[in-house]
């Protein structure tokens, strides 16, 4: 069924116990999401193009006050330059099966550098010339920059929250649990003996950008725009839901943390 499904997948490796495969993990998960339920053409499309959209729209953790920032640069740089490679590389390879058009790369990439690498470049930036105001202004931005993302969002639900009503009960919601829920799963796992860098990996892995997925769904394929993005919305708001519970347990595992100067050791927390 899985060599049915992914003739170029590698399911050994999809299945493995090295962390570098947390992507094929999840991916592997959606593709059986979408033979499980009889989805419309534009929601395979756009499950698919969140299973290969591999990047946090946020630095994962910073809301949680963590301090392993090497570890959380670390993790966007890299998924955001494997992105704006695996994605068009992903589509093309799939294309065959759903019968889509390919992804450019003049069009992912501006998406993930307006997003995430000029605003990143610019707070290194100010980390390098300012480095004593540098801490207030990130913790300014990130709570400017969630407030415009929640700004810009609702009006889109509004809009589309018809077309978003009608994916009620066909299995989309189920689909985005699942996907948000084992992305977390696998991260967590995987993500070492440090909680810190297990918490960041958990909530990266269960997160998939948005912009990049949209850009995907709507260069693969013209049809039903409107249901493409519809299903994006309720997969990333989804994803927000199911994220919480874990992020504000990892919260307060880490506050504790820091009250013990000679702690417990928490590797398997």
């Amino acid at each position: 069924m899985a060599h049915r499904i992914l003739p170029f997948y590698n399911i050994d490796a999809a299945v493995g116990a090295h962390r570098t495969n947390k992507l094929e993990d999840v991916m592997l998960v959606q593709f059986f999401m979408k033979e499980i339920f009889d989805f419309k053409a534009p929601i395979k499309v756009a499950l698919v193009a969140l299973a290969i959209s591999p990047l946090p729209p946020v630095l994962p953790g910073k809301q949680l006050k963590l301090t392993s920032h090497a570890y959380i640069y670390g993790i966007v740089v890299v998924a955001a330059i494997c992105a704006v490679g695996l994605v068009p590389v992903s589509a093309a390879l799939l294309s065959a099966r759903f019968h889509t058009q390919h992804v450019s790369v003049v069009k992912v990439f501006p998406v993930v550098a307006v997003t995430l690498l000029v605003p990143l470049a610019i707070g290194l930036f100010i980390q390098r010339i300012r480095p004593a105001q540098a801490e207030g202004l990130a913790a300014v931005f990130s709570k400017v920059g969630t407030a415009l993302l929640i700004v810009a969002l609702i009006p889109v639900l509004v809009l589309e929250w018809p077309t978003i009503r009608a994916l009620f009960g066909d299995g989309t919601v189920f689909a985005a649990v699942v996907l948000s829920g084992l992305g977390l799963v696998v991260g967590h796992v995987l993500g070492g003996p440090d909680p810190q860098n297990r918490t960041v990996l958990a909530l990266a892995t269960a997160s998939r950008h948005p912009g990049v997925a949209l850009v995907a769904a709507t260069s693969a394929t013209t049809q039903a725009p409107h249901l493409v993005t519809a299903a994006l919305l309720l997969a990333f708001v989804v994803s927000i839901v199911v994220s919480a519970p874990y992020a504000a347990w990892r919260k307060r595992v880490h506050a504790a943390a820091m009250k013990q100067p000679a702690g417990p050791d928490l590797s398997l927390s």
